[in-house]
């Protein structure tokens, strides 16, 4: 790992409270590389077990005898989403090592499906468990390094560390051909039927050039000859896998008709350019998805840094009275960020009644750069870097 993960620091805190900590995120991240760097700063005995490891799996034929054993160590758990039936045995064990009055720090468990899909199987844990996710590279971490941040580069690449390092365009752009093969044929078949790899290819790409827009769950059944249930499933497959964001629309009260269906995005800029064959900054540019792109990767940035104490959504009405992102927070907050690739927005009527609509509090244009400057209509224009430090409290 050649750049540090801000999250590292949380990892630590939550281990001096909580029993059990699960670093959740997509495959490839980093997941694993940064929790056995902080094994190497606490002050106790690890444990590593990679459950996709034929070895490490029997080593857990009968888990709570040598998990047992593992009484005064740290013990890090690797893609613990292949064994849910562990979370049980994991509540005994840390009861157990409660009552003899060892409060923390026991398990360190590495997932690659979402917190809410982990919550299925880790019911047991409740109160004894601490959830943190670790996206991919996000802006504030690129500007933590310092030197001049590279907004296009990552734009491009994605924040996967290995695209997003790559020694040259090629090797990114390899990268990431191979990451998507991967995800096909090995890890959403583990997740639910199997549909076949080119069939879940058609349809990610598909969404992919659907960035940003409502989701049609039959259109897409109608294109692909599957039912909409079946869509419908692959969609929360991708979302569990870290893969697509479906942001909800605004669900506070309002007499006006609002838009229902959630807006999809592919959630790694990298990703959605591999599938959509945009290989480079100037490609991107000059093409049809560039704003729907930009609004993608202004979105992730935003969110990356956000405490799960915010909801997020999007409000739209029959009428096109919209915001591109709607952030609800502690203190009745309701920021109001509409996201353009200008640097000389002005504030339109639509954005304006929404905000009235919503009760928004703060409002903002999220452009690609430059000093903040005011809009008029209680508005502010903010470059995105500065916007994501403003809300991360920097």
């Amino acid at each position: 790992m050649l750049l540090p993960r801000i999250l590292g620091s949380d990892i630590v805190a939550a281990l001096k409270s909580f029993p059990v900590v699960a670093l959740l995120g997509p495959r490839q991240v980093g997941k694993t590389t940064l929790a056995l760097e902080i094994a190497k700063h606490i002050d106790r005995d690890v444990t590593y077990l990679d459950l996709e490891q034929d070895s490490d799996r029997a080593k857990l034929v009968e888990p709570e005898l040598y998990l047992g054993r593992q009484a005064g160590r740290l013990s890090i758990i690797d893609e613990v989403q292949r064994r849910p039936e562990l979370f049980p045995v994991l509540r005994g064990l840390v009861d157990q090592r409660i009552r003899a009055g060892e409060r923390a720090g026991h398990f360190l468990v590495l997932g690659s499906a979402s917190r809410d899909l982990l919550r299925q199987s880790s019911e047991s844990l409740a109160g004894r468990i601490a959830y943190l996710e670790l996206a991919p590279f996000s802006l504030l971490e690129l500007q933590a390094v310092g030197g001049d941040l590279d907004l296009h580069g990552l734009w491009v690449r994605g924040g996967f560390p290995s695209s997003y390092l790559a020694a040259t365009d090629h090797v990114s752009w390899q990268w990431r051909s191979n990451f998507i093969s991967t995800y096909l044929e090995r890890d959403i078949p583990q997740l639910g039927p199997r549909l076949p790899a080119e069939q879940m290819r058609r349809l990610w790409t598909m969404l992919a050039y659907a960035q940003g827009t409502s989701l049609n769950a039959s259109r897409l059944a109608a294109s692909l000859g599957l039912s909409g249930r079946t869509v419908r499933h692959y969609l929360d497959v991708l979302t569990d896998l870290y893969m697509l964001r479906q942001l909800v629309p605004w669900s506070g009260n309002s007499a006006k008709r609002l838009v229902k269906a959630p807006k999809v995005y592919v959630r790694d800029s990298g990703l959605l350019h591999r599938l959509t064959n945009i290989p480079d900054v100037e490609t991107l540019l000059g093409n049809p998805l560039c704003g729907q792109s930009w609004e993608g990767f202004a979105i992730e940035s935003l969110l990356a840094q956000l405490p799960d104490t915010w909801q997020a959504s999007f409000y739209r009405t029959s009428a096109q009275a919209e915001v591109d992102l709607v952030l609800e927070g502690p203190g009745r907050q309701t920021v109001a960020i509409e996201i353009k690739r200008t640097l000389s927005p002005s504030v339109s009527k639509g954005f304006r009644l929404a905000c009235d609509d919503i009760g928004a509090t703060q409002r903002y244009y999220a452009i690609p750069e430059g000093e903040p400057f005011p809009l008029g209509h209680e508005t502010e224009a903010i470059g995105l870097a500065r916007l994501v430090s403003r809300l991360a409290g920097e």
